[in-house]
């Protein structure tokens, strides 16, 4: 069982522009050096002795960590099931949440928390670093800092951003847009198929056309995930027996199909065959693109304009961190095939076009 640690409260100010509840995961950003030199996670009071400005930020802090921090590789559903119940459970006593997570699997995991929260019309913002908040040229601070300064922001009284979103290297994403592209650099993620939602320089610059706009609470939260999916991502050579062992396992429910530009896939009659096999079973076959931007029209070629018929569904400019949290969030709400694949067709939280 996954456990945390009690909530710790920071008051900095009496007059607070808002009240934000941390949620500290792991990660790279909150590592120090111990006694040794070597780098071991920190609680949030290396972290204020590291950033002393976020006492000037005039807002209220108050941090829960998980026991044990870990490697974002690690995360499971049961971590998301413990940060979107550590929202849920808090939302009413804060005006925001800010998660410090891993990078690896940050938008896997905005993304299920988009799915599992629905009427959320807060700012949920994750941020991490690509290097520990000890080293001289970290990005932590920037990212850390500018995450809570949006968090706080609000117009009329009322917060700007009210949705699941990743902040990193100046800019806001859509949490279920985004992706991990970049392990060398400081521009780790992107959101090719929807504009970026802010941009930190002198000023934060609001997309105000791009924001989800604020409506009144009805905070819903949905725990369970069904992880009985499975990824068929196309290459050339890809064999039947292959094709065959995933789309016909019989724990497998749902299949996230990566093809080719905008949805193309194999015209062998064994490959169609058995996408048509797996089907006929109940199975539900979501076809994503392998390519970051752009997304899938079947029936733009003629290798796309059989999926149609067989019954896949088109998953149009879902990212793949988007496609198998929302299949494992739709396969455990809607146990009747039709409803399952008409919730995958339909933008439910922003998350395609």
């Amino acid at each position: 069982m996954i456990k945390v640690k009690n909530i710790e409260h920071f008051e900095f100010t009496q007059k607070p522009k808002a009240h934000i509840l941390l949620i500290y995961t792991g990660g790279t950003l909150g590592m120090d050096l111990n006694e040794e030199g070597a780098l071991v996670p920190c609680g949030f009071e290396q972290i204020l002795n590291r950033v002393p400005v976020i006492k000037e930020l005039q807002v209220n802090i108050s941090v829960v960590s998980f026991s044990e921090p870990i490697d974002s590789s690690n995360v499971q559903v049961e971590h998301w099931q413990l940060l979107a119940g550590l929202v849920y459970e808090h939302y009413d006593h804060f005006d925001a949440f800010l998660i410090l997570h891993g990078t690896d699997t940050m938008a896997y995991t905005a993304s299920a928390m988009s799915f599992m929260l629905e009427g959320v019309n807060k700012p949920v913002i994750f941020t991490g670093a690509q290097l520990p908040i000890a080293s001289p040229r970290s990005d932590a601070t920037e990212n850390l800092v500018t995450s809570l300064e949006i968090a706080a922001d609000k117009k009329d009284g009322k917060p700007i951003i009210t949705e699941v979103c990743i902040f990193f290297n100046h800019v806001l994403l859509r949490g279920n847009r985004s992706k991990k592209v970049e392990s060398q650099h400081f521009d780790a993620f992107e959101s090719e198929n929807y504009p970026i939602l802010a941009e930190a320089g002198i000023s934060i610059d609001y997309q105000w056309s791009y924001l989800k706009p604020y409506a009144k609470d009805f905070i819903q939260y949905q725990s369970e995930m069904d992880t009985h999916i499975a990824v068929l991502k196309l290459f050339p050579g890809l064999n039947e027996s292959t094709v065959a062992h995933t789309v016909l396992a019989e724990s497998v429910k749902g299949i996230i199909l990566e093809s080719y530009g905008s949805g193309n896939v194999p015209q062998e009659p064994w490959f169609l065959d058995l996408l048509r096999e797996s089907v006929k079973q109940g199975k539900i076959i979501l076809n994503v693109s392998q390519c970051n931007g752009g997304r899938v029209m079947h029936g733009k070629y003629e290798t796309s304009s059989e999926l149609d018929k067989i019954g896949v569904v088109s998953g149009h400019d879902l990212t793949f961190e988007a496609a198998t949290t929302k299949m494992m969030y739709v396969l455990a709400r809607y146990p009747n095939t039709r409803d399952a694949k008409k919730c995958l067709r339909t933008p439910i939280r922003g998350e395609m076009n």
